[in-house]
């Protein structure tokens, strides 16, 4: 981990960082640190390249204040139906000086869209600051925004283990809401595999400490990770990892491979031989059978991911997510690949949408122009998934 030099990451402008989970659409971004202190995990290609700082407590509580600002602006033009009309907007818009852009188009995204609800510190790990500058930060946010609902942040599981409980629970009662974890897998030898930095055993410890301290906790899995070699193992020791932590959430994330990312290098020299869609669908099965004795929430909220429907309360809709997947792989290969493009061209969402005609006509034809078989269909899948990381 780089040295954490205060003053050389100081700036006087307003930043938000490139990321976020999905979840955290509508809330305002933060930024606390920049860029990931570990940076090495082959299947991200964010923030290789850069450098791992922290910004000062001033800088950050300088981007609130700015954000109050102008919130507070724009709440007193909102008119009778809630709404900031485009005259109201432009004419404050046109006085703006151009430094406070910005700022000023986060307030608004957050003020209009996001109903000023929650708060998403960024980036990838925003409990590496010390302790009492993160309470310094969350009391000058909370203060700022009474109303705030929830605030949340990405953080690993190695600081996680390190922090002391006691710094835990002071970091969560002083306003920390949620954590978001990336599990992304429970077996060892996986984690080895893509330097995920953590072993199987941290993320337990990790996890259970989170718990303990009061924090909601997200924690995300990652479909297909282990190649094929290692689909068995990785569904397996995820979910037992998993069912030992009992997290809140279980976020599921399918592996995608942009050019960017070292694993793209591995898949390229044959070291990493990456699951089909059926093969995925496979593990996912295999991963939702064994989570056992914990009240999860299964969230599908990605668009990589092939089931959008994959979701539920565990266990009480497990035997469902469960039929889910069954369904799809007793599908003959020319209905799972009309499956795949339709869903991964946003004409499906659910496996019952290919029952409407017009919409499987549609599919059917697109694969067609494009040539598509039952035997082509993972290598191009994977050239439109690539458009969306």
């Amino acid at each position: 981990m780089n040295t954490h030099d205060e003053t050389t990451a100081a700036s006087p402008e307003f930043e938000q960082g490139p990321i976020r989970p999905p979840s955290e659409a509508h809330s305002l971004l933060i930024r606390v640190t920049r860029n990931c202190p570990w940076n090495r995990c082959t299947f991200c290609p964010v923030y290789k390249g850069t450098k791992f700082s922290i910004r000062t407590v001033h800088d950050v509580t300088s981007d609130i204040d700015a954000i109050y600002r102008h919130a507070e602006t724009l709440r007193q033009r909102v008119d009778e139906s809630g709404r900031i009309s485009q005259h109201e907007l432009t004419r404050v818009a046109e006085n703006l000086d151009p430094t406070e852009a910005q700022a000023f188009a986060a307030a608004y995204h957050w003020l209009s869209v996001g109903g000023m609800r929650s708060v998403f510190l960024q980036d990838a790990n925003s409990l590496a600051i010390k302790t009492p500058d993160l309470l310094a930060i969350l009391s000058h946010l909370r203060r700022r925004f009474p109303a705030i609902k929830r605030v949340t942040s990405y953080a690993r599981a190695q600081t996680i283990a390190h922090k002391s409980e006691l710094d835990l629970k002071a970091i969560r009662d002083g306003g920390l809401d949620r954590l978001h974890l990336g599990l992304e897998s429970g077996c060892n030898e996986v984690l080895k595999a893509v330097k995920k930095g953590v072993t199987k055993e941290m993320h337990i410890e990790a996890g259970r400490k989170s718990r303990k301290a009061g924090f909601e906790l997200s924690e995300y899995y990652m479909p297909g990770l282990g190649g094929r070699n290692l689909s068995e193992a990785h569904a397996l020791e995820s979910a037992d990892a998993l069912n030992k932590i009992d997290p809140h959430y279980i976020r599921l994330r399918t592996l995608a491979i942009p050019s960017g990312a070292p694993i793209a290098e591995d898949l390229r020299t044959g070291r990493f031989d990456k699951c089909t869609d059926v093969m995925v669908a496979r593990e996912l099965l295999m991963f939702i059978e064994h989570l056992d004795g914990i009240r999860s929430i299964v969230k599908s909220d990605h668009i990589l991911n092939l089931f959008e429907e994959l979701e539920g309360v565990l266990p009480r809709d497990q035997g469902r997510m469960i039929e889910t997947l069954r369904t799809f792989l007793a599908l003959e290969p020319k209905r799972q690949m009309l499956y795949q493009v339709g869903r991964r061209l946003g004409l499906l969402s659910r496996i019952d949408d290919m029952k409407d005609p017009h919409t499987l006509a549609l599919i059917e034809e697109t694969c067609q122009r494009m040539k598509i078989t039952p035997l082509n269909v993972d290598a191009l899948i994977d050239d439109i998934v690539r458009r969306y990381v």
